[in-house]
């Protein structure tokens, strides 16, 4: 796929409305990135889940800029026609308008980015709207939303009742309104994921949240068995690389320890000629500091 043509929102709004699922991906690294783009997925995300994915915090709220800003140049430079989305870490945009849309433009000129995510509902509509009104395009994402995960209870479905999914129904709206390109939603029940889907205008994207979204999201490590703390209910393995790279490990100690490792197509050497010269030098040298 390497050959494919930059994936642009237009290349986006195209899909949803041919009906066409979205591909997602949230991946974290160069090499991450390079199977994702000979895959073909359309949409990548950086996400702040590096912090436990790559950097092995309990969550994500320790992730700063820096962080992001070195891990999405990274997956640029590794999948540069998918449609690119870094993950704007806590406190990164909360604080102002002013640094919500400064760290934005981060993302677009350090890491070569085409959009930002922000987490929230209608209290971050006024954050989003800063944005948009620069010219970055900005994704939502309500439901689960990990920088609140204190606030909400834990990881948990997120609208299981009326009151609350009506409130992620109408926040979904005001995002829209913000001027918010797509809308992630994260484990909220599929029929509440389904209404949303209905009344917008903009591709709506499912993590958890059911097959009527107009695309869906999965996380690298999840898929491929990479995260040894918990694999997340909505996750489909579709390799065990994980049980393969340890395997490969322990194979590794055990050769290196019983001296079958390396073999001779592992190393490089030098002529008979030329040892023996270089013995000689080594020999002429060491006389001379005799002497």
């Amino acid at each position: 796929m390497s050959d494919r043509k930059k994936v642009t929102l237009p290349t986006l709004m195209k899909k949803m409305a041919d009906g066409v699922p979205i591909t997602f991906i949230t991946c974290y690294d160069y090499a991450m990135a390079y199977l994702v783009e000979q895959a073909g997925v359309d949409m990548v995300l950086v996400g702040d889940s590096l912090g436990m994915t790559m950097l092995g915090y309990e969550g994500t709220l320790p992730v700063t800029m820096d962080d992001m800003i070195r891990h999405a140049a990274a997956v640029r430079r590794g999948s540069p026609t998918s449609w690119l989305i870094g993950d704007m870490p806590y406190m990164s945009y909360q604080p102002s308008d002013e640094a919500a849309v400064r760290n934005a433009g981060r993302f677009m000129a350090e890491a070569g980015c085409d959009a930002v995510k922000l987490e929230g509902g209608a209290e971050m509509a006024g954050r989003m709207a800063a944005i948009a009104r620069c010219g970055i395009p900005v994704m939502g994402h309500l439901g689960l939303t990990p920088q609140s995960v204190s606030a909400l209870g834990g990881f948990r479905v997120q609208g299981k009742d009326a009151a609350r999914a009506k409130k992620i129904v109408d926040d979904a709206r005001a995002l829209e309104d913000a001027g918010a390109f797509s809308i992630l939603l994260e484990m909220v029940p599929d029929r509440v994921c389904e209404l949303i889907t209905e009344r917008a205008g903009i591709p709506i994207i499912s993590l958890g949240s059911g097959p009527y979204a107009h695309g869906q999201l999965l996380i690298f490590h999840d898929m491929f068995g990479l995260y040894p703390r918990f694999k997340p209910k909505m996750a489909k393995v579709y390799g065990n690389a994980g049980e393969v790279i340890l395997n490969g490990l322990k194979q590794y100690v055990a050769e290196v320890t019983g001296r079958q490792f390396p073999q001779a197509e592992h190393w490089f050497g030098i002529p008979d000629d030329q040892l023996a010269e270089l013995k000689r030098l080594l020999d002429q040298e060491h006389g001379e500091r005799v002497a």
